[in-house]
Protein backbone atom coordinates (compact mmCIF):
# COMPACT_ATOMS: atom_id res chain seq x y z
CA UNK A 1 0.00 0.00 0.00
CA UNK A 2 1.03 3.09 -0.53
CA UNK A 3 2.76 5.14 3.02
CA UNK A 4 0.30 8.31 2.47
CA UNK A 5 -2.52 6.32 1.78
CA UNK A 6 -1.64 4.07 5.03
CA UNK A 7 -1.27 7.25 7.06
CA UNK A 8 -4.40 8.49 6.47
CA UNK A 9 -5.96 4.88 7.31
CA UNK A 10 -4.39 4.92 10.58
CA UNK A 11 -5.94 8.61 11.22
CA UNK A 12 -9.17 7.60 10.44
CA UNK A 13 -9.20 4.35 12.22
CA UNK A 14 -8.22 6.09 15.18
CA UNK A 15 -11.08 8.79 15.03
CA UNK A 16 -13.76 6.15 14.05
CA UNK A 17 -15.31 2.85 14.78
CA UNK A 18 -16.98 0.21 12.98
CA UNK A 19 -21.45 0.55 13.71
CA UNK A 20 -24.03 -1.98 12.26
CA UNK A 21 -27.69 -0.94 11.71
CA UNK A 22 -30.23 -3.63 11.50
CA UNK A 23 -33.21 -2.79 8.98
CA UNK A 24 -36.48 -5.24 8.84
CA UNK A 25 -34.89 -7.22 5.55
CA UNK A 26 -31.16 -6.05 5.49
CA UNK A 27 -28.48 -5.09 8.00
CA UNK A 28 -26.45 -2.55 7.11
CA UNK A 29 -22.61 -1.44 8.51
CA UNK A 30 -21.12 2.01 7.96
CA UNK A 31 -18.33 3.83 10.35
CA UNK A 32 -18.81 6.72 12.67
CA UNK A 33 -17.20 9.73 13.49
CA UNK A 34 -18.15 10.94 17.45
CA UNK A 35 -18.62 14.10 18.09
CA UNK A 36 -15.63 15.73 20.29
CA UNK A 37 -18.50 17.26 22.78
CA UNK A 38 -22.20 17.30 23.41
CA UNK A 39 -24.22 19.74 21.52
CA UNK A 40 -27.25 19.76 19.53
CA UNK A 41 -26.85 19.52 15.93
CA UNK A 42 -28.10 16.80 14.14
CA UNK A 43 -26.10 14.14 13.20
CA UNK A 44 -24.72 13.49 9.10
CA UNK A 45 -24.95 10.83 7.22
CA UNK A 46 -22.34 10.69 4.61
CA UNK A 47 -23.56 8.30 1.35
CA UNK A 48 -21.42 7.39 -1.13
CA UNK A 49 -21.41 6.06 -4.74
CA UNK A 50 -21.24 3.34 -7.26
CA UNK A 51 -19.48 0.38 -6.16
CA UNK A 52 -17.78 2.70 -3.61
CA UNK A 53 -17.73 2.50 0.18
CA UNK A 54 -17.86 4.07 3.04
CA UNK A 55 -14.49 4.96 3.05
CA UNK A 56 -14.89 6.94 0.26
CA UNK A 57 -15.65 9.97 2.89
CA UNK A 58 -12.15 8.87 4.91
CA UNK A 59 -10.94 12.06 4.62
CA UNK A 60 -13.67 14.42 4.55
CA UNK A 61 -15.39 13.07 7.63
CA UNK A 62 -12.69 13.78 10.30
CA UNK A 63 -12.87 17.16 9.09
CA UNK A 64 -16.68 17.30 9.68
CA UNK A 65 -16.55 15.60 13.17
CA UNK A 66 -16.04 17.29 16.17
CA UNK A 67 -19.48 19.48 16.35
CA UNK A 68 -21.65 17.03 15.34
CA UNK A 69 -21.72 13.06 15.26
CA UNK A 70 -20.42 12.15 11.46
CA UNK A 71 -21.41 9.01 9.72
CA UNK A 72 -20.71 7.61 6.78
CA UNK A 73 -22.80 4.42 5.33
CA UNK A 74 -21.94 1.40 3.52
CA UNK A 75 -25.18 0.94 1.07
CA UNK A 76 -26.93 -2.42 0.40
CA UNK A 77 -24.74 -4.73 -1.71
CA UNK A 78 -21.46 -2.83 -0.76
CA UNK A 79 -19.05 -2.38 1.96
CA UNK A 80 -19.49 -4.31 4.91
CA UNK A 81 -23.49 -4.41 3.99
CA UNK A 82 -25.85 -7.05 3.64
CA UNK A 83 -26.39 -8.39 0.28
CA UNK A 84 -29.98 -8.51 -1.77
CA UNK A 85 -31.32 -11.87 -0.92
CA UNK A 86 -31.42 -14.27 -3.73
CA UNK A 87 -34.02 -13.06 -6.48
CA UNK A 88 -33.86 -9.26 -6.10
CA UNK A 89 -31.69 -6.52 -7.34
CA UNK A 90 -30.51 -3.03 -6.86
CA UNK A 91 -33.53 -1.02 -7.63
CA UNK A 92 -32.87 2.79 -6.97
CA UNK A 93 -35.94 3.41 -4.83
CA UNK A 94 -34.54 0.09 -2.51
CA UNK A 95 -32.06 2.59 -1.37
CA UNK A 96 -34.19 5.43 -1.24
CA UNK A 97 -36.20 3.11 1.09
CA UNK A 98 -33.18 1.96 3.00
CA UNK A 99 -32.65 5.80 3.88
CA UNK A 100 -36.19 6.20 5.02
CA UNK A 101 -35.82 3.01 7.36
CA UNK A 102 -32.16 3.79 8.40
CA UNK A 103 -33.45 7.85 9.57
CA UNK A 104 -37.02 6.48 10.99
CA UNK A 105 -35.30 3.48 13.32
CA UNK A 106 -32.14 4.59 14.36
CA UNK A 107 -32.28 8.35 14.29
CA UNK A 108 -35.56 9.48 15.03
CA UNK A 109 -34.37 10.84 18.40
CA UNK A 110 -32.18 13.25 16.56
CA UNK A 111 -32.24 16.94 17.54
CA UNK A 112 -35.29 18.62 15.99
CA UNK A 113 -35.90 14.53 14.15
CA UNK A 114 -33.59 16.10 11.25
CA UNK A 115 -30.08 14.71 10.09
CA UNK A 116 -27.94 16.59 7.67
CA UNK A 117 -27.05 14.29 4.70
CA UNK A 118 -24.29 14.89 2.59
CA UNK A 119 -24.15 12.38 -0.68
CA UNK A 120 -21.77 11.58 -3.55
CA UNK A 121 -22.86 10.05 -7.00
CA UNK A 122 -25.35 7.75 -6.35
CA UNK A 123 -25.24 8.58 -2.63
CA UNK A 124 -26.65 11.84 -3.77
CA UNK A 125 -29.65 10.73 -5.98
CA UNK A 126 -30.75 8.63 -3.56
CA UNK A 127 -30.38 11.56 -0.91
CA UNK A 128 -32.19 14.11 -3.14
CA UNK A 129 -35.08 11.44 -3.69
CA UNK A 130 -35.25 10.99 -0.07
CA UNK A 131 -35.47 15.01 1.22
CA UNK A 132 -38.06 15.43 -1.65
CA UNK A 133 -40.16 12.55 -0.49
CA UNK A 134 -39.49 13.10 3.53
CA UNK A 135 -38.36 17.11 3.73
CA UNK A 136 -38.82 17.15 7.25
CA UNK A 137 -36.48 14.47 8.52
CA UNK A 138 -33.60 16.58 6.37
CA UNK A 139 -32.12 19.72 7.81
CA UNK A 140 -29.46 20.12 4.81
CA UNK A 141 -28.51 18.42 1.96
CA UNK A 142 -25.60 18.29 0.12
CA UNK A 143 -24.84 16.91 -3.44
CA UNK A 144 -21.59 15.96 -4.43
CA UNK A 145 -21.08 15.65 -8.52
CA UNK A 146 -24.66 14.43 -8.18
CA UNK A 147 -27.48 16.42 -9.15
CA UNK A 148 -30.96 13.62 -9.41
CA UNK A 149 -31.14 10.19 -11.10
CA UNK A 150 -29.79 9.25 -14.26
CA UNK A 151 -32.46 9.43 -17.15
CA UNK A 152 -33.62 7.82 -19.91
CA UNK A 153 -35.91 8.86 -22.92
CA UNK A 154 -39.67 7.20 -22.67
CA UNK A 155 -39.00 4.92 -26.12
CA UNK A 156 -35.99 3.09 -24.82
CA UNK A 157 -37.74 2.32 -21.58
CA UNK A 158 -38.52 -1.58 -22.93
CA UNK A 159 -34.95 -1.75 -24.61
CA UNK A 160 -33.91 -1.14 -21.43
CA UNK A 161 -36.01 -3.57 -19.64
CA UNK A 162 -35.05 -6.50 -22.14
CA UNK A 163 -31.59 -5.65 -21.14
CA UNK A 164 -31.86 -5.83 -18.09
CA UNK A 165 -34.04 -8.79 -17.49
CA UNK A 166 -31.33 -10.87 -19.90
CA UNK A 167 -28.24 -9.86 -17.54
CA UNK A 168 -30.77 -11.26 -14.44
CA UNK A 169 -30.95 -14.80 -16.51
CA UNK A 170 -27.14 -15.02 -17.46
CA UNK A 171 -26.59 -13.82 -14.19
CA UNK A 172 -23.00 -12.64 -13.23
CA UNK A 173 -19.42 -14.30 -14.39
CA UNK A 174 -16.42 -15.70 -12.31
CA UNK A 175 -15.36 -13.31 -9.57
CA UNK A 176 -11.58 -12.18 -10.58
CA UNK A 177 -9.30 -13.65 -8.03
CA UNK A 178 -6.38 -10.93 -6.97
CA UNK A 179 -3.13 -12.00 -5.61
CA UNK A 180 -3.20 -9.51 -2.58
CA UNK A 181 -5.04 -6.07 -1.91
CA UNK A 182 -2.33 -4.12 -3.85
CA UNK A 183 -2.62 -5.50 -7.05
CA UNK A 184 -6.61 -4.81 -6.90
CA UNK A 185 -5.77 -1.24 -5.67
CA UNK A 186 -3.96 -1.29 -8.88
CA UNK A 187 -7.04 -2.32 -10.86
CA UNK A 188 -9.28 0.15 -9.15
CA UNK A 189 -6.87 2.74 -10.53
CA UNK A 190 -7.75 2.52 -14.21
CA UNK A 191 -11.07 1.94 -13.20
CA UNK A 192 -14.34 3.18 -15.21
CA UNK A 193 -13.83 6.45 -13.32
CA UNK A 194 -9.60 6.67 -12.33
CA UNK A 195 -8.21 7.28 -9.20
CA UNK A 196 -5.56 8.16 -8.22
CA UNK A 197 -3.30 5.53 -5.92
CA UNK A 198 -3.81 6.90 -3.22
CA UNK A 199 -7.71 7.15 -3.13
CA UNK A 200 -7.70 3.48 -4.68
CA UNK A 201 -5.69 2.21 -2.06
CA UNK A 202 -8.10 3.77 0.46
CA UNK A 203 -11.39 2.90 -1.09
CA UNK A 204 -10.34 -0.64 -1.80
CA UNK A 205 -8.89 -1.51 1.89
CA UNK A 206 -12.66 -1.70 2.25
CA UNK A 207 -14.35 -3.65 -0.69
CA UNK A 208 -11.94 -6.56 -0.36
CA UNK A 209 -12.28 -10.28 0.91
CA UNK A 210 -9.77 -13.07 1.20
CA UNK A 211 -11.01 -15.64 -1.05
CA UNK A 212 -8.54 -18.94 -1.53
CA UNK A 213 -5.38 -17.82 -2.20
CA UNK A 214 -6.20 -14.28 -2.74
CA UNK A 215 -8.84 -11.65 -2.55
CA UNK A 216 -11.94 -10.68 -4.50
CA UNK A 217 -14.66 -7.98 -4.45
CA UNK A 218 -17.13 -7.72 -1.68
CA UNK A 219 -19.71 -5.97 -3.46
CA UNK A 220 -22.59 -7.88 -5.02
CA UNK A 221 -21.43 -8.73 -8.82
CA UNK A 222 -25.41 -7.89 -9.06
CA UNK A 223 -24.76 -4.18 -8.51
CA UNK A 224 -23.44 -4.03 -12.02
CA UNK A 225 -26.37 -5.40 -13.35
CA UNK A 226 -28.65 -2.86 -15.76
CA UNK A 227 -31.55 -1.23 -13.96
CA UNK A 228 -34.86 -2.68 -15.29
CA UNK A 229 -36.89 0.80 -14.98
CA UNK A 230 -35.53 4.37 -14.96
CA UNK A 231 -36.58 7.87 -15.09
CA UNK A 232 -37.32 9.87 -17.78
CA UNK A 233 -36.28 13.82 -17.49
CA UNK A 234 -39.80 14.73 -16.74
CA UNK A 235 -39.85 12.52 -14.33
CA UNK A 236 -36.39 13.26 -12.91
CA UNK A 237 -37.25 17.27 -12.66
CA UNK A 238 -40.62 16.80 -11.16
CA UNK A 239 -38.63 15.19 -8.08
CA UNK A 240 -35.84 17.72 -8.02
CA UNK A 241 -38.85 20.51 -7.65
CA UNK A 242 -40.42 18.50 -4.40
CA UNK A 243 -37.09 19.31 -2.83
CA UNK A 244 -37.79 22.32 0.01
CA UNK A 245 -34.65 21.40 2.11
CA UNK A 246 -31.53 23.99 1.62
CA UNK A 247 -29.44 22.61 -1.00
CA UNK A 248 -25.38 22.76 -2.10
CA UNK A 249 -24.81 20.93 -5.37
CA UNK A 250 -20.63 20.78 -5.67
CA UNK A 251 -20.26 20.60 -9.42
CA UNK A 252 -16.39 19.53 -9.42
CA UNK A 253 -14.70 20.92 -12.45
CA UNK A 254 -13.84 17.80 -13.87
CA UNK A 255 -16.47 15.42 -13.03
CA UNK A 256 -19.32 13.66 -14.38
CA UNK A 257 -21.80 16.67 -14.21
CA UNK A 258 -19.55 19.12 -16.10
CA UNK A 259 -20.81 19.32 -19.50
CA UNK A 260 -24.05 17.69 -18.92
CA UNK A 261 -26.85 19.60 -20.92
CA UNK A 262 -29.87 19.40 -18.41
CA UNK A 263 -27.58 20.60 -15.81
CA UNK A 264 -29.09 24.15 -15.94
CA UNK A 265 -32.34 23.19 -15.74
CA UNK A 266 -32.10 20.88 -12.87
CA UNK A 267 -30.26 23.12 -11.03
CA UNK A 268 -33.18 25.36 -11.31
CA UNK A 269 -36.13 23.01 -10.36
CA UNK A 270 -35.10 23.05 -6.46
CA UNK A 271 -35.98 25.89 -5.17
CA UNK A 272 -33.25 26.60 -2.53
CA UNK A 273 -30.13 25.61 -4.20
CA UNK A 274 -26.94 27.21 -4.15
CA UNK A 275 -23.77 25.76 -6.62
CA UNK A 276 -20.47 25.98 -5.66
CA UNK A 277 -17.85 25.15 -8.36
CA UNK A 278 -14.97 23.15 -6.75
CA UNK A 279 -11.26 21.49 -8.45
CA UNK A 280 -10.91 17.92 -9.10
CA UNK A 281 -12.53 15.23 -10.38
CA UNK A 282 -15.78 12.95 -9.59
CA UNK A 283 -13.90 12.08 -6.54
CA UNK A 284 -13.23 15.66 -5.71
CA UNK A 285 -14.20 14.63 -1.84
CA UNK A 286 -11.30 11.76 -1.48
CA UNK A 287 -8.79 12.51 -4.48
CA UNK A 288 -6.55 15.71 -4.77
CA UNK A 289 -6.49 18.58 -3.15
CA UNK A 290 -10.08 18.44 -0.73
CA UNK A 291 -10.09 21.94 0.75
CA UNK A 292 -12.56 23.29 -1.34
CA UNK A 293 -14.75 20.45 -0.59
CA UNK A 294 -14.18 20.65 2.92
CA UNK A 295 -14.45 24.13 3.30
CA UNK A 296 -18.39 24.61 0.95
CA UNK A 297 -19.67 20.87 3.32
CA UNK A 298 -18.55 22.47 6.50
CA UNK A 299 -19.60 25.67 6.09
CA UNK A 300 -22.80 25.15 4.74
CA UNK A 301 -23.97 23.06 7.54
CA UNK A 302 -22.35 25.51 10.17
CA UNK A 303 -24.53 28.26 8.07
CA UNK A 304 -27.60 26.27 9.63
CA UNK A 305 -26.75 26.23 13.42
Amino acid sequence: MNETALDTLRDTRDSHREINWSLNHITLAGLHWPAERTNNNPPVLLIHGWLDNALSFARLAPELAGRRDVYALDMAGHGHSGHRPPGQGYQLMDYVGDLAELVETHFGNAPGGRVDLVGHSLGGIVNVLYAAAFPERVRRLVLIDSLGPISRKPEELIGQLRKAINKRMTGSGKPVVYPDIAAAAKAREGGMIPLSPQAATMLVARSMKPSGEGFVWRADPRLRHPSMLMMDEAQVMACLEKVVTPTRFLRAEKGLLASRPELVSRTNAIAELDLITVPGGHHCHLDGDIGPVVDAVRGFLDDAE
